[in-house]
């Protein structure tokens, strides 16, 4: 179905018709309040293990922080990966993927708090803030039907996204040639005008999920897939985090 079109690589039409039918029956089906209560316990996970992380950087301890950072990185794309090709082990593996990222994100986060402390103190919790904002404004947008999931949108939004995706790939097959953009990591008006593209992009994207998600429920998928969709939406909600945190930190840097 054309409706099935989202920037989102995890919620996609193949995934969700593979298991719309066979679990459903013995396992109920996916609803849009189990899915976003789920999401809400995944959301949790991130904070809970980012907040963990965090105060490992605040007591010195850095060595440990990297080595958790390292596991955060790769577990997480370990646990995405194999929710992606198996969704029906999304109700066990979601949970240790919000765990992943958070010991990612909280390392990160101390890490640029250290950076921007004296002159920007609240640059992370104002990252966080904006990020909280846009996700729920995006979710009254799509709620009140003022962004419609058009076929139109969808398609804009999914090339803009791969797009952003292959782009980002060139960018690092030419830094191992050290061929380096430097408007990829500058306050020059070029950097904060891509960055603020992608942000747009990333936000617009929670718009499929949302759409994604209530078609699931709407087509009777099986009750782990509100594990699986909660699992596609937070992906999308960390992309927004680190795009509006690059986005801050150019800003930040334009004022030095």
């Amino acid at each position: 179905m054309e409706l099935f079109k989202s920037g989102n690589p995890t919620l996609t039409e193949k995934i969700f018709n593979q298991n719309a039918n066979g679990y459903a029956s013995m396992q109920g089906t996916m609803t849009i309040k189990g899915t976003m209560n789920k999401f809400g316990f995944m959301l949790l996970m991130v904070l809970g293990s980012a907040a963990y992380t965090w105060h490992l950087n605040e007591y010195a301890n850095h060595s440990l922080m990297s080595t958790l950072m390292i596991v955060g990185v790769f577990g997480g794309l370990i646990s995405g990966v194999v929710m992606v090709f198996k969704p029906t082990l999304a109700q066990y593996l979601a949970p240790a993927y919000g765990l992943f990222e958070g010991l990612f994100l909280g390392g990160i986060s101390a890490l640029v708090n250290d950076a921007f402390r004296v002159k920007y103190p609240d640059l992370v919790m104002q990252a966080v803030g904006l990020t909280f904002g846009v996700a729920i404004a995006m979710f009254v947008l799509y709620n009140f039907r003022i962004i419609q999931a058009t076929q139109r949108f969808k398609s804009i939004v999914l090339t803009a996204t791969m797009g952003i995706g292959i782009f980002y790939l060139l960018t690092m097959v030419l830094g191992l040639f050290d061929v380096n953009l430097p408007f990829m990591h500058d306050s020059s008006p070029l950097g904060i005008g891509l960055s603020l593209f992608v942000v747009a992009i990333a936000s617009l994207n929670l718009i499929l999920d949302f759409d994604m998600i209530e078609q699931g429920a709407a087509q009777g998928a099986p009750k782990y897939m509100e594990w699986y969709g909660a699992f596609g939406l937070l992906v999308t909600i960390v992309w927004l985090y680190l795009e509006i945190l690059k986005l801050l930190m150019r800003f930040a840097g334009k004022r030095d």
